[in-house]
């Protein structure tokens, strides 16, 4: 069969990596369309249409800059389902653009399914009326979206967290640190990593704040993570002459296997920290705004916005959010969860509580064999 996948961001770009592994090995006859990201591009074994560093803006003013580019990879989009004729779309999150295409697909009687749920639980709820219309199954990667859905009378699944399976496998396969050491030329010492974001704006906002909470710890090396597609130039330029090194790898888990503690722009990586038993402070600096800060807390109808703590229904790790989110405020939290003590071990025993929560589930697996089934009825 003909699959037509779309992810427009770095984690969309992993999961659909193993999403496509796992078609494959339910359908050997599968052939694929996709926009994605390097990791896709391996699995698939050609070029994405469009690649996620033209896809992954945010912000209305990144947006607006961009607007030439993102129309262009909807004409793309759209041309793909009337010239390739797939016989499904599986979208991967990224909603604004992937919603449109649902649409367009479901005009044209093309099955579409949804790896990996919108957020629509945390805001936009009525983008749920839009998913019943046009989505023909949708496959959850967090416990507590189904019963989100059957509120509003639609069956969707969990499948498990695709995240547990990448971060463990990933794990198991790590350098030793004193490879990880030689390889990057680091002396041996204890290290931070500062995870800024795979978005342009994200590291802008993020990247200076984590450099500067950084700066206290006189023993620490601060390690950046560079995103997929996104210019070392970037990140240099916001470094300046600082001792900090920049770490570009397809797996967080080769640099979060080596660290004390971390720095986390909320989102995926936030679960990867957790699942990998890195201590962590989530910091979400965007506009730096109290008044952005109180109409968020307005707009979204969830107590947390870091995955760990929406997955426990608790905070297990500390949110330093918009105005909140200032060097000398995450130095001061940060601290404690790098020295044993009761701090950094409430923080691991929450870990456990979320990796319990999850379970063990293949989610591409899952995935792969319903799509693969649902469309031989």
């Amino acid at each position: 069969m003909k699959y037509y996948i779309l992810a427009g961001e770095a984690s969309g770009d992993l999961h659909g990596s193993r999403l496509v592994a796992a078609l494959k090995a339910a359908d050997p006859d599968a052939r694929f369309n996709f926009f994605g990201g390097d990791r896709m591009a391996a699995a698939v074994g050609h070029e994405p249409l469009v690649h996620i560093r033209d896809m992954a803006y945010m912000g209305f003013s990144e947006v607006l800059r961009n607007l030439g580019t993102i129309r262009r990879n909807m004409s793309i989009a759209r041309r793909v389902l009337d010239v390739a004729k797939p016989d499904a779309v599986i979208l991967i999150d990224y909603p604004s653009f992937n919603l449109k295409v649902a649409a367009a697909a479901a005009r044209l009687g093309i099955p579409v399914y949804y790896y990996i749920s919108p957020k629509i639980w945390a805001w936009k709820k009525w983008r749920v009326r839009d998913i019943k219309k046009l989505v023909r199954r949708v496959f959850c990667i967090l416990p507590f979206e189904p019963e989100f859905y059957a509120r509003y009378g639609y069956t969707a699944d969990y499948v498990g967290n695709p995240t547990v399976d990448e971060i463990r496998d990933d794990l198991a396969h790590v350098e030793s640190r004193a490879d990880f050491l030689a390889r990057h030329k680091l002396r041996d010492r204890p290290l931070i990593a500062l995870l800024p974001g795979s978005r342009r704006g994200e590291i802008r906002n993020n990247l200076p704040v984590m450099l500067a909470a950084a700066h206290p710890f006189v023993g620490y090396r601060p390690v950046v993570l560079a995103a997929p597609g996104i210019d070392r130039e970037l990140y240099s330029s916001i470094i300046g002459t600082r001792e900090v090194a920049v770490i570009d790898t397809p797996r967080a888990t080769d640099l979060l296997a080596h660290v004390r503690g971390a720095m986390v722009t909320s989102g995926t990586a936030t679960l990867e920290a957790a699942i990998a038993g890195v201590p962590q402070v989530v910091c979400y600096r965007a506009n730096g705004s109290k008044i952005s800060y109180d109409l968020m807390k307005r707009v979204l109808d969830v107590d947390f916005v870091s995955l760990p703590n929406l997955i426990a229904g608790r905070e297990v790790v500390p949110e330093m959010l918009l105005h909140m989110c200032t060097p000398a405020a995450v130095a001061d939290t940060l601290a404690p969860l790098l020295r044993d003590g009761d701090a950094r071990q409430a923080q691991l025993d929450g870990y456990a509580e979320i990796a319990a929560i999850l379970g063990n589930e293949d989610a591409a697996a899952n995935t792969a064999h319903a799509i693969v089934t649902d469309l031989s009825k």
